[in-house]
């Protein structure tokens, strides 16, 4: 398969520099714990989603903004380094982005985030790099940047004709009218529920397909809820319902795991499978990110994720022998 000659997956987001503590539980507010172990790795949902991309061995850019301190060099080389087109990221005055990380000895995380650059990426920049959006086969999105530029970039989308996926995390508020520019919506359980209660408030915990209802209703033309170990729920307008199991492992580190089912969703949508196998081979690049620490640093290739599943198929064929 010549990859180079398939329409290359544009990301815009954010690019940070995780600061990343491990101690045997995440402290509570005035508590201080003794940590285990300290790394620094380079993160953000952007850049995280990007390299997964390109760790696939599919062509991706990268739209975003570092900052001129010693992060921002180290980032663009990271990035270039892991094999994403790099000509759309700008350099700021200023800080970059930071996040600092607490994981649990459970594989649980905390974080907080400084966006330093990531809140300079504005709508002109997205003109600025008109010709890398309209070339491109699909546009994945989230919100560490600002909310105003997002919404341009889904009306550039939706006049180009180009698939937009958005991961909306952190949950913010949204203009009503983007989700009728959003190809496929794809929240975490806690995301899910900030943009259900919106117009739910004071229901019972809604299941799944009730939730997905909902967000195909705002006019996006299709959804994956991911629930983490419980899987994913995936629906479309074209009458698409359907739960798509994880794989069982065992996590250390859940950090951009969501980046990588994305990543991974895009990926093989853009090789041609369907939405549901899709969202099969996603969970099982999110399965083996969560088996090692760090974000980027765990976005397995290619032929990690087709040992993995291979290797997973006979397991379960062992099981129902």
């Amino acid at each position: 398969m010549q990859l180079s000659a398939k329409k290359p997956i544009v990301v815009v987001g954010s690019i940070n520099t995780d600061l990343v503590a491990v101690a045997k539980r995440i402290p509570v507010i005035g508590e201080t714990v003794i940590g285990s172990d300290f790394q620094i790795h380079p993160g953000g949902k952007g850049a995280n989603q990007a390299v997964a991309v390109a760790r696939l061995g599919y062509p991706v850019r990268l739209i975003g903004r570092v900052g001129n301190d010693t992060f921002g060099a180290e980032l663009r080389s990271h990035l270039e380094n892991a094999g994403v087109d790099i000509a759309g990221v700008s350099m700021s005055d200023g800080a970059s982005g930071v996040a600092v990380i607490v994981v649990s000895e459970h594989g649980e995380n905390s974080i907080v985030l400084a966006p330093g650059a990531n809140f300079k990426v504005i709508p002109e920049d997205l003109d600025a790099n008109i010709s890398m959006l309209r070339s491109a086969g699909m546009v994945l999105a989230q919100l560490e940047i600002p909310v105003e530029t997002v919404e341009y970039l889904a009306r550039i989308c939706a006049r180009e004709n180009v698939p937009l996926i958005l991961d909306p995390a952190p949950a913010k508020d949204l203009p009503p009218h983007i989700f009728k520019a959003v190809t496929w919506f794809t929240p975490n359980q806690t995301e899910a529920a900030f943009y259900f209660e919106k117009k739910h408030a004071g229901a019972n915990e809604p299941m799944p397909a009730e939730m997905a209802k909902a967000f195909l209703a705002n006019g996006c033309r299709g959804t994956v809820l991911k629930m983490g170990a419980l899987g994913t729920y995936l629906a479309s307008q074209e009458g698409i319902g359907s739960l798509v199991p994880a794989f069982s492992v065992n996590a250390i580190d859940t950090t951009a795991a969501g980046d990588a089912f994305n990543a991974g969703f895009a990926t093989a949508l853009m090789l041609g499978k369907s939405p549901l196998d899709s969202a099969s081979f996603a969970a099982a690049v999110a399965a083996i990110s969560v088996t090692r620490r760090g974000a980027q640093p765990s976005m397995p290739s290619m032929a990690e994720v087709e040992k993995f599943i291979n290797a997973n198929l006979i397991e379960t064929a062992s099981e129902l022998a």
